[in-house]
């Protein structure tokens, strides 16, 4: 967007301002063709301006969710609301949980990812020697974003992966290897996250978990917090504290955890949605075998690592972003699209999944390509994720007005609710906002770091010891 000396704004190369912000003496009577909406409407074929509907806007009606199509007497897309009723775990609203459409939902992302691996599709960019295609980076994106138009995507199997898979890739011995990727890439084994504790979230370095050895095994004590899908979850990932003696980054050794082991409970954490996506998870007295062992002993940081730079990729939607559809079916739906504030949001939110896009290409790049001078750009994607997540959520609610507040029954109802509700936990997980803005800070722009006490001091000596 470019702005005229009066501040008025022109949309990617338009020659006149948004609708509805003209000058008072230049005003077009209603019936002139420059005063159709930009959305949804077809670039004026005397002015070739360049304009939403003319370079993306009506590609979105191949989307499911493009074009608003519903059918008689409702007022609610048709596909959506289908699609949610068939798939989604929260039901039609997002907030009523079902464990019949919940297990429906599991069982479908397994059969569909299983589709994917059977076919040749599982992992594009995934070497072939580890069951991928043997594509590059940029495939995988395209392939993502083709997915993405049919909301097809693996739902909750992304964190085995998205997360378990690269790192295994990069850190794992031969035997886990040929163990694990083969059947995570096809959908049979469902994987979690334990990294997050009660007093070790942002500062996830001073994680107090303790792993002693015993022989061929190691004994686990400790309580992990705010981890996904850990009540449905085969394996996990697992950080613990292995030498209290050393450095806080410096004691941490990385396991692979089968949840089935005796002494772990899995403790659902139900949210303001009404559903519980995340959970506590409590280890006591958790034999775990040596074979286990994800990289060296008391050298877990730097698997960890690995793992978070791809999680900040999964989380901003890796490439996927197709949500400008959705928000623009709802405007039409509630017939706000003549109104020039709300199409001046609608085009922002249609930039923002561009830039988004944009942004993933570039991490998804770094990481697949083992560039670490460029991973910091996940740091930059998982802070403007958020930013234009809550933006989306907050505009689909004001677009609603009071038909938001309809009941669970109601057709639609609770969706941008949802989304609303939803917008603190990609801030948080992941990384805070904070942190991310601390790496762009140090790693970007070359300023000191914060200043801490116990970087060099041993972790026995901290106060989280």
């Amino acid at each position: 967007m470019r702005f005229d000396r009066r501040g008025h704004g022109c949309l990617l190369g338009a020659q006149r301002p948004w609708p509805g912000r003209r000058r008072h003496d230049e005003q077009a009577p209603r019936t002139d063709p420059r005063r159709r909406s930009l959305i949804g409407a077809a670039p004026h074929p005397e002015g070739g301006a360049r304009t939403c509907s003319s370079i993306g806007v009506r590609e979105l009606r191949r989307h499911p969710c493009g074009g608003g199509v519903s059918r008689p007497g409702s007022r609610f897309p048709r596909v959506p609301r289908a699609r949610r009723r068939a798939t989604s775990p929260t039901g039609r609203n997002g907030a009523a949980t079902d464990p019949e459409v919940a297990e429906d939902y599991r069982r479908r992302c397994h059969h569909w990812q299983r589709t994917l691996y059977d076919n040749g599709w599982a992992g594009v960019a995934w070497p072939k020697g580890f069951g991928g295609r043997g594509g590059t980076p940029a495939d995988q994106i395209i392939f993502n974003q083709e997915l993405a138009k049919f909301d097809a995507t693996s739902g909750f199997l992304a964190v085995g992966m998205g997360l378990v898979g690269p790192t295994l890739m990069a850190h794992g011995t031969r035997e886990q290897q040929q163990r694990h990727l083969t059947p995570l890439l096809r959908g049979d084994e469902v994987w979690c996250q334990l990294f997050s504790e009660p007093g070790a979230g942002s500062d996830l370095a001073s994680l107090a978990t303790r792993a002693i050895r015993d022989g061929d095994e190691w004994i686990v004590n400790g309580q992990k917090v705010w981890t996904s899908s850990a009540q449905h979850a085969d394996f996990g990932i697992l950080l613990t504290r292995t030498d209290p003696d050393a450095a806080k980054h410096g004691g941490i050794t990385y396991f692979i955890v089968d949840m089935r082991t005796p002494g772990i409970e899995v403790r659902p954490l139900v949210q303001a949605q009404g559903v519980a996506h995340f959970n506590e998870v409590f280890l006591s007295d958790v034999r775990i075998p040596a074979a286990n062992m994800v990289g060296d002993e008391n050298g877990g940081w730097t698997v960890a690592r690995t793992t978070m730079r791809n999680e900040s990729a999964m989380i901003s939607g890796g490439g996927q972003a197709t949500t400008f559809a959705t928000v623009l079916s709802t405007a039409r739906r509630c017939g706000r699209t003549d109104d020039p504030i709300v199409r001046q949001e609608l085009a922002k939110v249609w930039g923002n999944e561009q830039i988004l896009r944009y942004l993933s290409m570039r991490t998804q790049t770094a990481v697949m390509t083992g560039r670490r001078e460029l991973a910091v750009h996940g740091s930059l994607l998982k802070n403007f994720f958020t930013r234009s997540f809550t933006h989306r959520g907050t505009l689909g609610v004001h677009l609603e007005g009071a038909e938001g507040m309809l009941d669970a029954d109601a057709e639609g109802a609770g969706f941008w609710q949802y989304q609303c509700i939803n917008q603190f936990a990609p801030r948080i997980g992941g990384g805070t906002e904070e942190v991310h803005r601390n790496n762009l800070a140090e790693q970007v722009l070359g300023l000191p770091r914060e200043p801490t006490s116990d970087h060099d001091v041993p972790w026995s000596q901290s106060r989280r010891a």
